[in-house]
């Protein structure tokens, strides 16, 4: 018999390769990992000293009832993962109008479109003890619309915290598997929260928020930052959003 005729007869149904044709293993180690660092577009000085103080006095007015404990997944306090407090309703329209402004430069560097979004955002407060550990800020499965996260840091001078940096990790994918790496194969760069300054990441990125040490305690002490995304319309509005909308690009 052949080798095709005895896997055959062996009820099988496999076909052995000839006997010349041999594979040869992989000289990649089965335990290697992709490290590819995300694009992160970091802004200084983004609004100037008089528009940035204006907003930042504004978000120290943010108090009492305006704010709440802050959300995972836009519906339940998990304090173990997320311990800082927001605001909803903040208004920036000056930042909103500078974000518009950067726009096309950012979705260059970053390789996305954002045209005809929509933004989503609100005022986030750390102070002492406060954090967010990693997480994505969309997926296929939750808030699917988000195309580009931004982040806006305010606080007084000199910085009256420590820590609170924003730390993006690199993707780590292996190449034999189909799961992502460990958290601690992971590598990451630090992102300083500077006043004034923006930084803007895809949202399927994972970050976090490294502990905050606020000494004094005081919420004007805290740090600020001004959160959110630019998101696709909702389809049930898609109609209404033309090229001469000024909420969208």
């Amino acid at each position: 018999m052949t080798e095709t005729e005895q896997g055959t007869s062996a009820g099988h149904g496999t076909v052995t390769e000839p006997s010349g044709a041999v594979d040869e293993p992989s000289p990649v180690c089965t335990d290697a990992i992709w490290r590819l660092p995300v694009t992160v577009c970091r802004i200084t000085q983004f609004l100037g000293e008089r528009t940035a103080d204006a907003l930042l006095e504004r978000a120290i007015a943010s108090t009492g009832d305006t704010l709440k404990p802050s959300m995972i997944r836009d519906r339940e306090v998990v304090p173990d993962v997320r311990r800082s407090r927001s605001c909803q309703g903040f208004a920036a329209p000056e930042l909103m109008a500078a974000i518009d402004d950067v726009l096309e430069a950012v979705e260059h560097t970053l390789g996305i479109s954002c045209r005809y979004t929509e933004p989503d955002y609100s005022l986030n407060v750390h102070n002492d003890g406060d954090f967010y550990r990693p997480h994505q800020d969309t997926s296929a499965d939750f808030s699917p619309r988000r195309l580009l996260t931004f982040v806006y840091y305010l606080h007084r001078t000199p910085q009256p915290f420590d820590g609170g940096e924003l730390r993006v990790f690199d993707a780590a994918l292996p190449l034999h598997t189909d799961t992502t790496g460990k958290w601690e194969e992971r590598t990451w760069r630090d992102w300083e929260p500077e006043h004034d300054s923006i930084v803007f990441f895809p949202p399927t990125a994972w970050h976090e928020v490294r502990p905050v040490g606020c000494p004094s305690k005081q919420h004007a002490d805290s740090r600020f930052a001004v959160n959110g995304w630019l998101c696709s319309p909702d389809p049930a509005h898609r109609a209404s959003h033309t090229p001469g909308h000024d909420v969208s690009r």
